[in-house]
């Protein structure tokens, strides 16, 4: 099973891109918005930078950290 949680900020346009994309669809994507300092450290630790919008994705135990909303859009689209 695929668990997917969505690093952003409101002030990203970036990231609004991707809220939008998100929007009405079915997707199950935790938001963790980095304003809070335990989602910016979690990205920073986890990720390695402190870019957004970034989509952690955990499956079978593996963690992949996306950056660039179109990747994460496109990634969304066909999962």
């Amino acid at each position: 099973m695929k668990t997917h949680q969505l690093y952003h900020s409101k002030y990203c346009y970036f990231c609004q891109k991707v809220m939008m994309f998100l929007a009405g669809r079915e997707h199950s994507v935790e938001m963790m918005d980095t304003s809070d300092a335990k989602h910016h450290l979690e990205l920073l630790e986890g990720g390695g930078k402190g870019q957004v919008p970034c989509l952690r994705i955990k499956s079978q135990g593996k963690i992949e950290w996306m950056y660039e909303s179109d990747a994460i859009i496109n990634y969304l689209r066909s999962a």
